[in-house]
């Protein structure tokens, strides 16, 4: 399977995102997460992720524009809070008018609920939907929905989500809501797809990056893309943002696959979205 840093999925808004993003999770505001965002960027990162409540969006938005890079050409994501989809309809709109201005945007490619927060899922979905229709979000989709969240989000909804961003990794593949994405048209975009740093400690995966001459990080992202599944890796190195890109000269063999897929056993590193405490 041929691939390369600039692949792109088509959304079913007709806007196509990277398949390969930059994560900021934890860089936080300031010089890290600047230099970091800039670092991506340079090395041909086209896809910046962001959040509300990673409260970096104001030092991202700093380092897309300092790039030089056109704007169009640089695909942003953020999200809004849970306290903010509590509130509803009237706190989503708000909240993404607040992202934008730290953002010094003017609209994002892609807008996100953070997480599934019970009856209110629904009146902000119908705000996402009004920010996509008057073009303050390009994209709209939800994090952390599995497939009941989806189907109770879309009995009220006029468009479903275009990405569900998940927790992915070769200990979590949830077969069920990768059957639910895809019924719906929807793509799934993988955070913490490196387990939070516990990729080097499954045997099968260092033994793949062995006979590939690859690190296992770059094992387990290469698998993500070669799935089709969108991957937003973080780093606050230059050297490991440069090695979680350099993807795209080898490929994982058929063998190399069902061994990955054949180590799934539920394993979540984050919060299950069912019992979620915030």
């Amino acid at each position: 399977m041929s691939l390369t840093l600039h692949d792109t999925t088509e959304l079913t808004s007709g806007h196509r995102m990277p398949m390969l993003g930059f994560g900021t999770w934890k860089l936080g505001e300031g010089s890290a997460a600047r230099e970091a965002v800039g670092a991506a960027l340079e090395l041909g990162y086209r896809h910046v992720d962001t959040a509300a409540a990673y409260e970096n969006e104001r030092s991202v938005g700093e380092a897309v524009r300092d790039s030089g890079i056109r704007r169009e050409e640089v695909f942003v994501t953020t999200k809004a809070w849970t306290d903010d989809i509590r509130g509803g309809y009237d706190a989503v709109l708000s909240a993404c008018e607040e992202s934008l201005r730290r953002l010094g945007l003017e609209y994002v490619d892609l807008y996100l609920l953070h997480w599934p927060v019970g009856r209110q899922n629904c009146e902000a979905w119908r705000a996402l939907e009004f920010l996509y229709h008057n073009g303050k979000a390009r994209s709209i989709g939800v994090c952390n929905y599995l497939p009941h969240h989806l189907e109770s989000l879309l009995a009220g909804a006029d468009i479903a989500p275009m990405v569900d961003q998940i927790e992915f990794h070769p200990r979590l593949l949830q077969p069920d809501l990768a059957a639910a994405c895809s019924r719906h048209g929807i793509v799934r975009e993988a955070w913490s797809p490196l387990m939070q740093g516990h990729v080097g400690d499954v045997p099968e995966i260092v033994g793949i990056a062995r006979r590939h001459g690859r690190t296992p990080e770059q094992v387990v992202l290469r698998w993500d893309l070669q799935q089709q599944v969108a991957t937003i890796p973080r780093s606050s190195q230059r050297e490991h943002i440069a090695g979680n890109a350099a993807l795209f000269d080898f490929e994982l063999t058929p063998d190399d696959l069902m061994t990955l897929n054949h180590l799934d056993c539920n394993r979540r590193f984050g919060p299950n979205p069912d019992h979620i405490g915030f």
